[in-house]
């Protein structure tokens, strides 16, 4: 494949950029946690924030198409060759203060940084432990877990303007945070280079307000807050029951993390949804269904409608190449030889399936790349 935006001119350009190093070798399926995807044209790794904004301005003046990407779990990318370059995020640097102060670089691992924000007795974000990605994705879709998320904690990111070219701290009011969103999600205006956290001093959780969470620590009410190594070892061992740690040799974490968003509805649909269900599974399942109110409406579970519309746990079942967890509904695996097109055709047929019998379209979580759902 050619592509005459990446000129000779600009890879040499590239390769003398000060902290860069050029990668032609490796793949999306490389570079994603569901290990699926074609070839870029070239990967371009970044050590430092002053090297993203310099590779990003100079491939965006010869306008030659990139992805930034740093831990690669939110992507779903197509198969074949790709005609972009992929900017690499590699800045993992991490600084806290005594005051709560955590400064993380945007290719820093995000569990790293809940560890170190941990063991340093610092509160805020132990609930999010074991996510994967990294620190750079939390702000662009809300990052959350088990009732809390980054907007909880969020000062302000540094950001690259891609219009501009500008680098500034934009204070993180002005991002419109919401559930899994933000408005630098599913646009490329912007680069953040790096992300600013205020946490708490006292050694302690934030509030308990997750009940599955709050139950197996035996929390009694939703303000109660707990040491934080407590919490995080908790959160892991709930995720690792899940299959939502990435654990290399477990093809259950050969995912996205959760694949679908918890639908927020009118609660006339949710009221329709609770009535279907009591008359197919009967009173008791019906009153245990999950709805919570949301802004705009009323949340549901994802992972429960999927259940209930008739996908279990390892669907379509053994030799699958794309399957269900046989952990948790919600997460779409590869099982070690799926293809994108395979996973593709999985996420097509659970979401159909849900909107089929409970009249709800449930919305994929994960960027795409080269490659659409519908």
């Amino acid at each position: 494949m050619t592509d005459s935006s990446l000129t000779p001119d600009i890879h040499a350009r590239l390769a003398q950029t000060a902290d860069v190093t050029l990668d032609e070798a490796t793949t999306f399926a490389d570079l994603t946690t569901l290990h699926l995807g074609g070839r870029p044209r070239l990967v371009v790794r970044c050590a430092t924030a002053a090297a993203v904004s310099e590779v990003v301005r100079l491939l965006d003046a010869a306008s030659v198409p990139l992805l930034v990407v740093a831990g690669g779990s939110n992507l779903v990318v197509a198969d074949g060759d790709l005609d972009l370059v992929v900017v690499l995020l590699e800045n993992d640097q991490v600084t806290m203060d005594a005051a709560g102060r955590v400064v993380a670089g945007a290719g820093a691992e995000w569990d790293a940084v809940v560890a170190a924000a941990v063991d340093a007795g610092l509160g805020g974000i132990e609930c999010l432990s074991g996510i994967p990605g990294s620190a750079g994705a939390t702000p662009v879709q809300n990052v959350g877990a088990y009732g809390a998320e980054i907007a909880d904690v969020l000062v302000q990111v540094l950001l690259l303007d891609r219009t501009t070219g500008e680098v500034s701290w934009v204070p993180a009011v002005d991002l419109d945070l919401a559930y899994r969103y933000s408005n630098l999600k599913f646009t490329s205006r912007g680069v953040v280079l790096a992300i600013e956290l205020q946490l708490t001093t006292d050694g302690l959780s934030a509030p308990l307000r997750f009940g599955e969470l709050a139950r197996r620590l035996g929390a009694t009410s939703g303000e109660e807050r707990w040491p934080v190594a407590d919490v995080r070892a908790a959160v892991l061992e709930l995720r690792h029951g899940k299959g939502m740690v990435v654990v290399e040799s477990d093809h259950d974490t050969w995912s996205a993390g959760s694949f679908f968003t918890n639908p927020v509805v009118d609660p006339s649909v949710a009221d329709a949804v609770q009535l279907l269900v009591r008359e197919s599974r009967g009173d008791e399942d019906a009153d245990r269904m999950p709805r919570f109110p949301a802004p705009g409406g009323e949340k549901l579970s994802a992972a429960w409608l999927i259940e209930r519309a008739g996908f279990t746990r390892g669907y379509p079942g053994e030799g699958a190449p794309a399957r269900l967890s046989t952990k948790h509904t919600l997460a779409l695996t590869n099982r070690g030889s799926a293809t994108t097109a395979d996973l593709v055709a999985l996420a097509r047929e659970v979401r159909d399936g849900v909107r089929e019998v409970f009249g709800v379209t449930l919305v994929p979580e994960p960027v795409w790349i080269g490659v659409s759902i519908d």
